[in-house]
């Protein structure tokens, strides 16, 4: 019985050694991949910059980001060139009591990012002028300076469920979906 005892501890010893080798390899391993988070692009910090300050009067901020051929896409419109997309947000902003982008999140690389927001926003003729709050998530292509955005968001829940009777028929609609 003894012996046996000592056959087994024989036999693990290697497995030990072979699985302590193992771990310090993988410890190597794991050192050399090991990968610090890239830093994000300036023009992601200036972007994120614009959007807090971004209203009626400072819409000639929008030429310190977006390249003059941008495109911008969201669920609504798709407008091209810097002239076409100033007056896009002219015309937003004229219609709105307030907005604000509250960044959550964003993953980028050197080329490309995903932006993801939470917006509220008020309009007198939606939700009886309350606060309306949207989540979305902007898709951004640039080099030196963005020539592509695409804003993803549920139009649902940014404008047709803040109609009275639509709303309400949405809501219904959903429900019924849901169950």
């Amino acid at each position: 019985m003894h012996s046996s005892t000592n056959n087994v501890s024989e036999l693990l010893q290697p497995t030990m050694a072979t699985s302590a080798a193992g771990l310090a390899s993988a410890k190597q391993v794991s050192k050399v991949t090991e990968t610090t988070e890239p830093e994000q692009p300036q023009i992601i910090d200036d972007f994120v910059n614009m959007y807090q300050r971004l209203n009626k009067d400072t819409l000639h901020l929008l030429k310190q980001v977006y390249s003059d051929d941008i495109v911008f896409q969201d669920p609504l419109h798709t407008v091209t060139g810097m002239s076409a997309l100033t007056d896009y947000f002219a015309n937003l902003y004229a219609n709105v009591d307030s907005i604000n982008f509250d960044i959550q999140q964003i993953c980028a690389t050197s080329e490309q990012a995903s932006v993801f927001w939470k917006m509220t926003y008020s309009h007198c003729k939606l939700n009886r002028g309350n606060p309306i709050q949207v989540d979305g998530m902007s898709h951004l292509i640039f080099s030196d300076r963005i020539t592509s955005h695409r804003d993803y968001f549920d139009l649902g829940q940014m404008l047709y469920e803040q109609i009275p009777v639509l709303g309400k028929v949405i809501s219904m609609v959903k429900a019924k979906a849901s169950s």
